[in-house]
């Protein structure tokens, strides 16, 4: 439900987690649960594909229950705050590497973000690890460390090209153009005319390129989805974003047009896990995000997507009914809300073996379930981060 900053947005309000960690399964006929769960247990094939697989969720905002705010402030500015057991919580999602999903609406505000989020990490370097290149993805898993990337959800902290190069040097790798309205740069989804990508913009997707940084068209507008396709000389992402064949008429799901050019690029498109963006109605389900899948792959190849979830480890459906009751009702309209905000099943902190266990049943294999758990991510942003371009 993210918005302008005149309004109440997703990524304002929900930057939370909660949960429990995982511990060692235990073995029942053919199936392991997970310690400190009651919702069901997984498959030895479930278990053995997360642990061995790179598992990358390319839009997930750390702490994100709107009724936690306060825990992410002590965190990043309170020294030891972050206690081993918070960090078992994340170790124990199953989850290796997010991008965190952060936001700067001005040059300023990016340089207070990084400082703060780089100071953060440099605290915990035997917990945290901040990815600034491909190979960092298999250093975190092997480590048993949390990879952290920093990605943007706009791009108005960049005022002109030069900005593109400190930010990256700050470690920024992913930057979406948009955020639902229009900038400098183009339209966002929400926006009534979409005129696509400025002179400003293209020249900012360029400088992109030549740094290294992935465009990402999450929330952008389709014309101006369309034009970073025509601009840029890397892959682009969209790093969350349904898609608009299986629930007609959003804007924040993304066109058959558009992945299939999206793919021909060489990029990726992450499937959220927000209930109103993947179907029109409740109840949602993981089938229902496994259908989305399913289209894409279908679509484009299975190449080209993987996991964006677009919470933390916990969705704000576990918040108090009243925080997210507040939060639905200051919704913008054109995200047709429901009563719950996440996919019921896939809202906790487990979600990664729900949803294996649903490809599972869905008979993909188990190559092809690693490649929608992160290699596809890894792939393409190794190309993106490494290639070099004039």
């Amino acid at each position: 439900m993210e918005n302008q900053a005149s309004r109440l947005t997703r990524r304002a309000l929900a930057r939370r987690i909660g949960g429990a960690a995982l511990a060692a399964p235990f073995f029942n006929r053919g199936r392991f649960a997970l310690f400190g769960q009651s919702a069901g247990d997984f498959s030895k094939r479930t278990i053995g594909l997360v642990r061995e697989s790179l598992v990358i969720d390319l839009l997930n905002q750390f702490l994100y229950r709107a009724d936690l705010r306060s825990t992410l402030q002590q965190w990043l500015s309170k020294p030891g705050a972050f206690t081993q057991a918070d960090f078992d919580r994340f170790l124990g999602s199953g989850i290796n590497a997010i991008n965190f999903g952060q936001g700067a609406d001005t040059f300023e505000d990016g340089i207070r973000l990084f400082a703060e989020w780089n100071s953060f990490l440099a605290q915990y370097p035997d917990r945290l690890l901040r990815i600034g290149a491909a190979a960092d993805f298999a250093r975190a898993k092997a480590s048993r460390h949390y990879g952290i990337l920093f990605g943007l959800q706009n791009a108005a902290h960049f005022r002109r090209p030069e900005d593109v190069d400190t930010f990256y040097g700050l470690g920024q790798r992913i930057s979406q153009l948009t955020y639902n309205f229009r900038n400098l740069i183009g339209s966002g989804a929400f926006e009534p005319r979409d005129d696509g990508i400025s002179e400003f913009g293209g020249r900012i997707v360029e400088r992109m390129n030549r740094v290294g940084m992935a465009v990402d068209c999450g929330h952008a507008g389709d014309r101006t989805t369309l034009d970073a396709f025509e601009i840029s000389r890397r892959p682009v992402i969209i790093s969350h974003g349904n898609c608009r064949a299986l629930n007609p008429g959003h804007p924040r799901c993304v066109t058959d047009e558009a992945i299939r050019r999206m793919a021909a690029t060489g990029g990726v498109m992450g499937i959220n896990f927000i209930s109103f963006m993947v179907k029109d109605h409740e109840p949602t389900t993981v089938d229902d995000v496994i259908d989305h899948i399913d289209h894409v792959a279908r679509l484009a190849g299975i190449e080209h997507v993987g996991i964006g979830s677009d919470f933390g480890l916990e969705s704000n459906d576990f918040a108090p009914p009243e925080v997210l009751a507040n939060i639905l009702q200051r919704a913008d309209k054109r995200y047709r809300v429901h009563r719950r905000e996440a996919v019921a099943d896939l809202a906790g902190e487990k979600r990664i073996y729900v949803l294996t266990e649903a490809l599972i049943r869905r008979k993909y294999t188990d190559e092809h379930i690693r490649l929608i758990l992160g290699e596809n991510w890894r792939r393409v942003l190794d190309s993106i981060w490494s290639r070099p371009v004039a």
